[in-house]
């Protein structure tokens, strides 16, 4: 019994991994704090004067 218990754990936990490496990228990816505030400054630049918008160069912050 132990014998058999051992195979199928071992193929279980390989079938598992597989799964697990189908299903990456099921959330979307973090927008720290700082970036989400550059992200609305620039949109409020350009729905206010589309000619004068910030480019992310521009910025000091470190992503």
């Amino acid at each position: 019994m132990n014998r058999k218990k051992k195979i199928n754990q071992t193929l279980k936990a390989k079938a598992k991994k597989a799964n697990q490496k189908l299903h990456t990228a099921n959330k979307p990816q973090y927008v720290s704090k700082a970036e989400r505030a550059l992200l609305e400054q620039q949109s409020n630049a350009t729905v206010t004067n589309p000619d004068a918008a910030l480019s992310t160069a521009d910025c000091d912050i470190a992503v």
